[in-house]
């Protein structure tokens, strides 16, 4: 017998000061939920979250850490499995819902102190997560780590390595990761002074109208495990949220400096960090698609 196939979405658990969670109505099932919906064709996870929060309820959101995935069976023609991918969400700007209007997928929209969201939920399974979520409600910054997008060979490049820049996929990537980096919120973009670190995340400083800093301290000429140092226990103390660009040489530094193991990034991937008074308290990653 063939395995069940798995439908893919993804949610968040929004909150607002005064510990209220957000929760929507679904008249066809006539249950109360946290705001979620299916990953679309080519999405990231990442970007349906906030997309289907923002279409449910009408209000934007960033992310905050990751919580638990949830499975549970289906039926869709056919048994099948959802998995759901949820975050931490919080609101950017108004959080006022008094206006949404009903329709037939969402006829409620509400903000509840935790407990009374807690007896509105339908399922047990959401009342788990809203446990998980209760661990780490207080606000963390999330660091996104970058190892810079597909760039030309070494072998195939003549001129200082500095100056190598992304291929046609690298630059598709880049093109990718401007949601992603939106999804948290990045409102500051750090990056190594080699070309194909900055014009990895120069896409993203365009459509949010941000500088790129650069330096050498993050290149692969001239990071040490000193200035690396440096420059994430500032990161760690900043109350913004941060992408920082490099090399795959030097990301053991970071890590280091995180106090994390080693992790191995493929080109244009994203490790991000959420942290609070200069400790990291969760963290996750993401694959980026280069075509």
């Amino acid at each position: 017998m063939d395995a069940p196939a798995e439908i893919i979405a993804a949610g968040a658990v929004v909150t607002r000061k005064g510990n209220e969670i957000l929760l929507v109505h679904r008249p066809k099932y006539d249950d109360w939920s946290f705001p979620k919906g299916k990953l679309d064709p080519g999405e990231h996870i990442v970007n349906t979250a906030v997309r289907e929060v923002a279409e449910e309820t009408g209000l934007d959101i960033r992310l905050g850490p990751p919580l638990g995935t949830q499975r549970y069976p289906v039926r869709n023609g056919r048994l099948a499995i959802k998995v759901v991918h949820y975050w931490v969400g919080r609101v950017v700007g108004d959080d006022d819902v008094a206006t949404y209007r009903p329709n037939d997928e969402i006829d409620e929209v509400a903000w509840l102190p935790t407990a009374e969201a807690r007896e509105r939920l339908t399922y047990q399974y959401d009342r788990d997560t809203l446990a998980e979520f209760e661990n780490v409600r207080k606000k963390s910054h999330p660091l996104v780590i970058l190892r810079h997008a597909r760039a030309e060979s070494r072998r195939s490049w003549r001129g200082d390595d500095r100056d190598r820049m992304l291929t046609e996929a690298g630059e598709f990537q880049s093109q990718q990761i401007v949601p992603l980096l939106a999804a948290y919120g990045v409102g500051h973009l750090l990056s190594s002074s080699s070309k194909r670190c900055w014009t990895t995340v120069a896409p993203y400083a365009d459509v949010a109208d941000l500088d790129v800093e650069v330096t050498d301290d993050l290149s692969e000429e001239d990071a040490t495990g000193e200035s690396v140092s440096t420059h994430l226990a500032k990161l760690l103390e900043a109350k913004e949220v941060v992408a920082l660009c490099t090399h795959r040489p030097v990301l053991p530094w970071v890590f280091e400096s995180l106090g994390l193991e080693n992790r191995e990034l493929e080109p244009g991937d994203l490790f991000i960090a959420h942290h609070r008074n200069g400790k990291v308290l969760a963290v996750e990653q993401h694959h980026v698609t280069f075509m």
